[in-house]
């Protein structure tokens, strides 16, 4: 067979779509192909189950998309552009179920009749009628060979001692970040190296940060896939939930995620099977009433408070990491 899977982004979204590429390859024998923004494309050049990755931006792409002739079109994200793509088509498709019902009646009205079922199974259920099944091993990020080598030119550059906290500044949405202040409040507790993990977005809030000798700041510096290897190499990951956050579980990696206006009943926290313990802390306040007030985020807090995030004490964690004492309830 050969199919098409459609997500579009974002970076989160696209990681936890691995899964569903790695076993229609090894399962089904599939030719994947998968449709993305341009922004996104790199995430998944480095896949061996990918054959090729198409971009939004590409003239002609309905039908360039046809001279393919693809037995089948996995819709992972279900807007109307995805439907313009099916429609120019004509091939069978299956999309995937948003739930978008269930998410407005939890933002709106916090009544939770969302599926208990992470967003990577719900995926992995799309595909089920073309044969493929969840194989339980966990998310895939693969870098290539040239931003591996970006990433360890980087920490042989600023000599990076093998074990190091990686910091993940900003996400997409502002009430999904922590406030300056409280990144402050980490970096002078916390004891071990500190790598600063951010793309462009993220060098104004990098250059507030106080630098001193335990600090290196990657953030502006590196492609998605260099930033990953440096997240790939850490002791522990410090994250909001954000795309780096699902790259770090594709790398099995230690993660404490901090979380702000989302929540993880929305279906999208750290995928890692059978993870040990405490390998994967999620840091939320259960006791703001308020959240979820979005399924993914706003510019500000829309009530003004952002209680969500400002009641978390960095120095707290800071200091369970130092004494290897971190837990869920930490």
């Amino acid at each position: 067979m050969k199919i098409l899977v459609i997500r579009f982004s974002s970076i989160g979204d696209i990681v936890l779509t691995s899964p569903v590429l790695r076993c229609l390859h090894q399962q089904i024998g599939a030719e994947v192909h998968f449709l993305t923004k341009p922004s996104f494309a790199s995430i998944n050049k480095a896949s061996p189950y990918v054959s090729k990755v198409w971009t939004t931006d590409q003239q002609d792409l309905i039908p360039s998309l046809k001279k393919e002739r693809f037995d089948h079109i996995v819709d992972l994200h279900h807007n109307l552009r995805s439907l313009k793509i099916k429609l120019g088509l004509s091939r069978p498709a299956t999309s995937f179920h948003k739930a978008n019902l269930e998410k407005w009646l939890m933002v709106n009205f916090k009544i939770n009749r969302l599926p208990n079922t992470h967003i990577v199974d719900r995926y992995m259920n799309t595909v089920r009628r073309l044969g493929a099944e969840n194989d339980g091993k966990g998310l895939d990020f693969f870098i290539s060979p040239k931003d591996e080598e970006k990433g360890q030119i980087f920490i042989e550059q600023f000599a990076i001692p093998k074990s190091y906290l990686a910091l993940v500044l900003g996400a997409q949405h502002a009430t999904k970040v922590p406030l300056l202040e409280q990144y402050q409040q980490f970096i002078h507790t916390y004891n071990g190296h500190i790598v600063l993990i951010g793309g462009p977005n993220e060098v104004q809030i990098a250059n507030q940060i106080l630098l001193h000798d335990n600090i290196s700041n990657s953030v502006g510096k590196l492609t998605i896939g260099s930033s990953a290897y440096l997240v790939k190499h850490a002791e522990w990951v410090l994250t909001p939930d954000t795309g780096m956050m699902h790259i770090a579980a594709a790398f099995d990696r230690n993660i404490v995620s901090i979380w702000g206006n989302t929540t993880k009943e929305l279906g999208m926290y750290p995928y890692i099977p059978n993870h040990t313990e405490n390998q994967s802390i999620i840091i939320e306040n259960q006791n703001v009433k308020c959240r979820p007030c979005s399924k993914i985020g706003y510019p500000q807090c829309p009530k003004g408070h952002f209680d969500c995030m400002k009641s978390h004490d960095f120095k707290v964690i800071a200091n369970r990491l130092n004494q290897g004492k971190i837990d869920i309830n930490g």
